[in-house]
């Protein structure tokens, strides 16, 4: 009996010899196809070839595709568990051509691939076709030799199948296994279809038309095939069973659950045990593909398909998280077709650890809640809604995990009455909004987020996407399109647009449809929504419209080198100083990054160079930059740090890089840096390239501020610093490395000449200028020596010297000076010390400022200084102060 993984084998070898690219399974985060929410199918990957808008290098291609169906309009949740072939996660085999064969190579593969390879019964095959599709029953007539009976024509969508309303379509051919009549069901097309003697267990689309807005059809230029069988349906098949979940994959997830829980597989639990075996497939690989669990979105339908399967392990008796003790189970099954898991293993095991635990703290009480309500109707009567939004919004039970409860217990939810709770939460939530003095205007997008819902956000991992444009707003308010020139906000139902947050300032980059281009220069968030500040550069854009998003790499690379750049510092400079530091603010943008943190002084050249030091010893580590989700208090006891000014939920978002050992990696203790942070950053350390430290100064008080420069910027700084260094040493005719001592000799020798130069103007300024013997003569006022004397080429600095001279000389006295510098006067006065109880040198100095054009002076008795603007009134000045000694 073949396993799972042994049919996945043969079916891809068979299209590897038949010429077929293998290509890897795609993520189950679209990004091409903005209407999906998760990848259902194989041929999404493929849209772009289908449609001629992108080629590769191979025209026929094959894969497993990863497939999940849990929201939106594809949503299998409900079934899951309780019939035989519901599933959230299922592998999709295909095979492609994009324009290489049509209908007579790709019905022969189907055929040969079932009945030679896979070996099934001729007679047990029977097949459907577009009722017009002659071309296709006359390939199977001749080629599989099926009779007309064995040939269902069905009128119907069912086998036609069309990209949209517009665009490439085509009939379908699906091919059917019959189970015997021992099991109830007729054929496709029969009133007993719904029954389960016939399944299908393949679909070949072949896209041979386009479809207009009117309706009307042509032949595709480029006729294609796409096809897809479920691996757990043609499994079950293979193994002779008739229930997927009795496949021999899914047997041993569903043993496991049973060990975990010590529980029989095939007892009264069994539904219990089928479901964790489906969620558990669904939530690992959402995990791996970057799903976090959340209360928006593709996280909020992850954290559904969690809990969900969290209350089955529950009613199984589980008193401890049971789900991420069964991943290394499902490593072992998928791990080798899927390598993404075993990488992701300690995120998936670390998550739904996490999740459970949060759950279980509240499961018991949100269920005895439930109990005690129902305790209180009459058994007719729907839970009311107001209680189904309390365990929602308290307890963080989804409306359809209540329904699941409630299914059992034969009871319903009135869920009009949830919807209305959930209406009048919002409509507090933006009352509250409202008041705390945001732009008026802005009020418009929690009518958008009401209206469209809020923006997933896929930057974490790409930063090329295709979203569904769902609003365009222009002065506050909504627009059907925008033109060539108009400036206006946009949002999308997803993006890799970063939005402004945490310091890291908003992505820019291009928005393209099929009939313009607007050019994005920033991203901010309000209510969930992402909006997108943007021009219209080509053509026009409309509400509705796929486009494609293309962040602008190079920015976003130097953003994120600074961001994880700011974490090391952060933690050097905590090392280098003490635990007393922390963020006092940040600004990570693709030309530099400021960092804000707690210190009382400023840091030395010793410890700057050290931070410097320490911070790139850690770049070249070249260590994996590690993100974990948690609850914020086990964050917190790891070591986390938050950043300055954050609100944080329920978990947070934690980065971790560099290990202190320089060996092993991940949040064991030696992690060199932890912080919680919703930012991008880079995958290795090394990716930073080099930090230089640019500036260090004050903020504020006991804040100081670090200016630094990461990546391609440091290493411009530096290239210019060693450009400017070789200029200085051509002039000083010296080796670069001889600068330093060089540049202080000649300091030395300026200090001397400075001091020399100085020295000769205070001894011109004492005799009175070049030929004036021994200097100038005071006279006398009132009994007193007064001595005044206007001097040039003194600078204000030198008066209090020459004052003292003049003192010394005089033996008692008074003496003014007035030094003309060019573009001010200075002012200088001094009385000898028998004279200071009599006259005061600071009324000699405010006597004489407001003549030169000044105001003031002070100092003390014997010594004081004014300053002015106006020199030619110096005389003046003079007479006034001489005019002091006159009184």
């Amino acid at each position: 009996m073949p396993t799972l993984n042994e049919i996945r084998s043969t079916f891809l070898n068979f299209f590897e010899r038949n010429d077929h690219a293998i290509v890897d399974s795609s993520p189950l985060v679209p990004r091409n196809d903005p209407t999906l929410m998760f990848t259902n199918s194989g041929m999404v990957q493929f849209k772009n070839l289908f449609t001629g808008v992108e080629t590769r290098d191979y025209k026929r291609a094959s894969t497993s595709q990863k497939c999940v169906r849990a929201g939106g309009k594809h949503n299998d949740l409900d079934n899951v568990g309780y019939t035989a072939r519901h599933h959230t996660f299922f592998e999709m085999l295909g095979n492609f051509s994009f324009g290489d064969y049509f209908k007579e190579q790709a019905i022969p593969f189907a055929w040969d691939l079932l009945t030679k390879d896979f070996e099934l019964d001729k007679s047990k095959l029977l097949v459907t076709i577009y009722h017009t599709d002659d071309e296709a029953a006359e390939i199977w007539k001749k080629y599989a030799g099926l009779s007309d009976d064995r040939i269902i024509r069905i009128a119907t969508d069912d086998n036609f199948w069309s990209m949209g309303a517009t665009g490439p379509c085509g009939p379908c051919t699906e091919i059917f296994y019959d189970h015997g009549p021992e099991i109830w069901g007729g054929p496709p097309g029969s009133a007993e279809e719904d029954g389960d003697r016939f399944i299908e267990i393949w679909n070949l689309v072949f896209m041979q038309n386009e479809r207009f807005e009117d309706g009307t059809q042509i032949d595709l230029e480029m006729q294609s095939i796409d096809t897809g069988m479920g691996l757990e349906r043609i499994g079950a098949l293979l193994q002779g069973k008739h229930d997927n979940y009795d496949t021999d994959l899914m047997r041993s997830l569903i043993e496991a659950s049973a060990h975990a829980t010590s529980q029989d597989p095939d007892g009264p639990g069994n539904v219990h045990h089928r479901v964790i075996a489906d969620h558990l497939r669904s939530t690992s690989f959402l995990i791996a593909d970057g799903v976090m669990p959340s209360n928006e979105g593709r996280g909020y339908v992850l954290r559904r398909i969690m809990r969900r399967a969290m209350r089955h392990a529950h009613l199984l008796g589980a008193k401890d998280p049971v789900m991420y003790r069964l991943v290394p189970a499902l490593v072992a099954q998928m791990g080798q077709a899927f390598p993404e898991l075993g990488r992701a293993q300690a995120l998936i095991e670390e998550t739904l650890k996490l999740e459970e635990t949060r759950f279980k703290t509240t499961l018991d009480r949100g269920l005895r809640l439930l109990e005690d309500e129902l305790g209180g109707l009459p058994e007719n009567v729907a839970l009311p809604g107001q209680t189904a939004f309390k365990l929602y919004d308290t307890y963080g039970f989804p409306l359809d995990l209540t329904q699941d409860a409630l299914r059992e217990k034969g009871r319903e939810v009135d869920v009009a009455g949830f919807d209305a709770a959930m209406e009048e939460q919002k409509a507090m939530a933006r009352a509250a909004w409202s008041g705390s003095g945001e732009a008026a205007d802005a009020s418009i997008w929690f009518d958008i987020a009401d209206e469209t819902g809020t923006t997933d956000f896929l930057g974490y991992d790409t930063e090329v996407a295709e979203g569904q444009i769902a609003a365009l707003v222009r002065d506050g308010a909504q627009l059907q399109k925008a033109s060539k020139g108009d400036s206006v906000q946009i949002s999308l139902n997803q993006t890799p647009f970063y939005a402004e947050a945490g310091g890291q300032v908003g992505d820019s980059g291009t928005l393209t449809t099929d009939t313009g281009v607007a050019r994005i220069t920033d991203t901010r968030k309000t209510a969930g929504v992402f909006i997108h500040v943007a021009e219209v550069t080509e053509g026009e854009i409309s509400r509705g419209q796929p486009a494609q998003l293309e962040v602008d790499h190079a920015r976003r690379t130097a953003i994120r080198a600074n961001h994880s750049g700011t974490h090391l510092l952060h933690e050097a400079l905590r090392k280098a100083l003490g635990d007393h530091v922390a963020q006092r603010g940040s600004l990570n943008a693709p030309d530099r990054l400021r960092f804000d943190f707690s210190h009382t002084k400023a840091l030395t050249l010793d410890e700057l160079r050290r931070v410097e030091q320490e911070v790139n010893a850690y770049i070249r580590q070249n260590a994996p930059v590690e993100t974990r989700i948690m609850a914020p208090d086990d964050a917190r006891a790891l070591g986390a740090q938050a950043l300055f000014g954050e609100k944080y939920g329920d978990e947070v978002r934690v980065v971790s890089m560099g290990v202190e050992d320089g060996s092993g990696k991940g949040l064991d203790g030696r992690t060199y840096s932890i912080e919680l942070c919703g930012g991008t950053h880079v995958r290795q350390t090394g990716d930073i390239g080099v930090f230089v430290t640019v500036g260090e100064s004050a903020s504020s008080a006991g804040v100081r501020r670090i200016e630094a420069l990461t990546g391609e910027g440091a290493f411009r700084y530096l290239s210019d610093q060693d450009h400017r260094l070789a200029e200085v040493a051509l002039e000083l005719k010296a080796q670069p490395q001889d600068v330093p001592g060089r540049v202080r000799a000649l300091m030395d020798e300026r200090k001397a000449l400075t001091n020399e130069v100085a020295q000769l103007r205070r001894e011109l300024a004492m005799a009175g200028g070049a030929g004036q013997g021994d200097g100038p003569a005071a006279q006398q006022i009132n009994g007193v020596n007064f001595l005044a004397q206007v001097l040039s080429g003194v600078s204000g600095k030198d008066l209090p010297a020459l004052i003292d001279e003049h003192k010394s000389r005089l033996g008692s006295g008074a003496v003014l000076l007035i030094a003309d510098t060019g573009d001010k006067v200075a002012v200088a006065a001094g009385v000898t010390d028998d004279l200071t109880g009599s006259i005061s040198a600071v009324d000699l100095v405010r006597a004489a400022v407001p003549e030169l054009g000044g105001k003031g002076g002070g100092g003390r008795p014997d010594m004081a200084q004014g300053g002015g603007r106006d020199a030619s009134n110096a005389e003046a000045a003079i007479k006034a102060a001489g005019a002091i000694l006159g009184e």
